[in-house]
């Protein structure tokens, strides 16, 4: 980067999300002792060593050791005659239970703490990257990026320098995270390589993130061994094809043996797959899965399948039926190792949708849930938008009614996220959106954790104890998921997105799309049907009591109306509201909770570093303007529909 005059000018400081060296500023200068042995082990004391701490055998103040009879990743903390013991069931759960120290803070030396013991809800919480090796001409180096480029690849090739993921490798294993994908779900050309002749890349990169407790994971191509095998098939009978699969899969874990496994896209969205052999979704997966079985790994098949070619015009085709009608039939079809992929609801990470009819249906099949951290139709990281709130509703919703379990419960296969973290100086682009990646892995751990909660712990360790920044980003965080649905698409209808980019209003932009993201609006009302009795049926993939309460207008919550039913302007909510005045009044305090993040933000001017005061005001500047561009577009847009004015009387300027 150069200046006016073509001077060198030094690129802006890499501002660290949490853990900065503040945040185990309460461990230096006490002792330690950390027992056992084993590459983990040593991470934890390079961490000591890093806190300052002083090592000792006997009278430490912590120890940290590999010794309980409990899980492999669980530890327990406790305290006596002035000592804090972290004993863990294995090396990971040593390496778990020291982060949890640093989060404890000077609390973890206070004489009254609590003896406790800690879990993962989950075994396998994971990341996927959507990173190119190239710049792809649309979809840049990360697909559905907010914050720069890659932070694995540059150049076509894996970076020199991965220092900075070394970094990012420490960051994960303080929540919690033990894997990740490496590269884009959608596998171009350039991509596709790296499971074969650049492998090696691969090994570096695995290698960065092994002293973490992290294993890492592929995006493969369906038809790699066509593109990358020389045959001219990929049929998942075909016996050269399963040859082919085995060979390449004991290349891999000859270079990698702790390699995780693979992530698949098949049969969507261009992707190639087994339905051009007139084989099913489980015929393709358990054709990769049977290469993986011998090395112990997983096979992620994604069930993001639907028709992106549908025809507009038929009120009958739904997209948001697509999953359910492909996978639902291949329950118990699936090999062990497979784990079926599931976005938490049928259309694309909208900011409102219910949650997947698919997850309690696959009762034989191990099912992972996976949620966007990358704010890809939340902002994209131009607005402050802190979404755990939403995710923890997602992991408590109980599909068989209040007395079953938990989605969280049902997903045995995990939890899967895509990343939002470039190499921007501030990681995520907008700094505050590193809440977000922090609180993905903290409700991945432990999906009963409270989204304020968590928000508190990031910010004492990305910014310290200081009372009213703390109470400052809680007012700006705290609910800005729900202001965020406040000036965008109402009551759970989705989309009015402008195509291609995902980002500022187009109500019509997919409305006569083949992409099947339609809100139906007419002179009379707005809404998809998707009842049974005279929609698209979707309403009946659902069990009891879920079904019934989507197909009646007397039971279908407020928020989710629009996804359900088609309804006029004058339909009246629970609040008393008409769903044209709830859109007119929601886009109208939307846009005005955006001003007060302003002011809220103002206020910490001087209590947060310059450089991330400028950002995150620039930034709010933007969500300012895009909010009110939401409220005018979308308020104008069912003011001319409807015909109907504002009862308030407010007047778009």
């Amino acid at each position: 980067m150069t200046g006016d005059a073509g001077t060198r000018v030094a690129p802006p400081a890499e501002h660290a999300m949490w853990l900065p060296d503040a945040a185990t500023a309460h461990l230096s200068g006490r002792s330690v002792a950390v027992r056992g042995a084993g590459a983990l082990l040593d991470t934890v004391r390079r961490e000591a060593q890093r806190a300052g701490m002083t090592f000792v055998d006997a009278g430490a103040q912590l120890v940290v050791e590999a010794s309980a009879a409990t899980g492999p990743e669980a530890f327990e903390i406790s305290r006596a005659d002035g000592t804090t013991r972290v004993r863990a069931g294995g090396e990971a759960g040593a390496l778990y239970g020291w982060f949890h120290i640093v989060r404890l803070g000077a609390a973890a030396f206070a004489d009254d703490l609590p003896t406790t013991t800690h879990e993962p809800q989950h075994a396998l919480r994971m990341l996927d990257h959507w990173d190119n090796l190239d710049v792809h001409p649309v979809m840049g180096q990360v697909e559905r990026g907010y914050a720069g480029g890659s932070i694995f690849f540059e150049g076509g090739r894996v970076r020199g320098d991965l220092s900075r993921v070394e970094r990012y490798a420490r960051l994960l294993a303080s929540i919690g995270v033990n894997r990740v994908g490496l590269n884009n779900v959608n596998v171009h050309r350039r991509e596709a390589r790296l499971l074969t002749d650049d492998i090696g890349e691969v090994v570096r990169l695995a290698e960065a993130y092994r002293p973490w407790g992290i294993r890492v994971h592929l995006s493969v191509s369906f038809a790699a061994p066509i593109t990358l095998g020389g045959l001219d098939t990929a049929d998942p009978f075909d016996a050269d094809v399963q040859r082919w699969w085995a060979d390449a899969v004991d290349r891999v874990y000859a270079a990698i043996p702790d390699f995780g496994g693979f992530v698949v896209k098949a049969d969507s969205e261009g992707q190639p797959g087994p339905f051009a052999y007139g084989r099913d979704h489980a015929d393709g997966a358990n054709l990769l899965a049977r290469a993986l079985a011998p090395h112990r790994g997983l096979l992620h098949w994604r069930a993001f399948v639907y028709n992106h070619q549908q025809d507009w015009r038929d009120r009958r085709t739904d997209r948001a039926r697509a999953a359910y009608d492909h996978f639902a039939p291949l329950d118990g079809r699936f090999d062990d190792n497979v784990i079926l992929q599931v976005k938490y609801g049928p259309m694309d990470f909208q900011p409102r949708e219910p949650v997947s009819p698919v997850i309690p249906a696959m009762r034989q099949t191990a099912v992972a849930l996976e949620l966007q951290v990358t704010q890809e139709y939340t902002g994209q990281q131009r607005h402050a938008v802190y979404l755990a709130p939403q995710w923890r509703e997602i992991l408590g919703f109980a599909p068989f009614g209040d007395d079953g379990p938990a989605l969280a419960d049902l997903v045995r296969g995990g939890i899967a996220a895509v990343s939002n973290v470039g190499d921007d100086p501030f990681w995520t682009g907008h700094p505050l959106a590193q809440a977000n990646l922090y609180a993905y892995g903290r409700l991945a751990w432990d999906a009963r954790l409270h989204p304020g909660a968590i928000l508190d712990e990031w910010i004492a360790l990305t910014f310290g104890h200081d009372q009213a920044l703390r109470r400052g980003i809680r007012s700006i965080l705290d609910d800005s998921w729900r202001t965020y649905e406040a000036y965008t698409a109402p009551l759970g209808v989705g989309f009015m997105v402008t195509p291609g980019s995902h980002y500022g209003p187009s109500v019509d932009g997919y409305e006569y799309s083949p992409w099947g993201t339609y809100h139906f609006a007419d002179r009379d009302g707005v809404g998809v049907d998707r009842t049974v009795a005279t929609g698209t049926g979707y309403a009946g993939q659902y069990p009891s009591p879920w079904r019934e309460r989507y197909e009646s207008l007397e039971t279908v919550p407020d928020e989710l109306l629009l996804f359900f039913h088609h309804v006029p302007y004058t339909h009246r909510l629970r609040s008393g509201a008409t769903v044209i005045q709830h859109i007119y009044d929601t886009h109208a305090d939307g846009a005005a909770a955006v001003d007060r993040m302003i002011a809220e933000w103002d206020l910490l001017d001087g209590r947060v570093p310059s450089d991330v005061f400028a950002r995150v005001r620039g930034l709010l500047a933007e969500q300012q303007r895009s909010a009110r561009e939401w409220r005018d577009q979308v308020c104008t847009y069912f003011w001319r529909k409807s015909g109907i004015p504002d009862a308030a009387g407010r007047v778009i300027p």
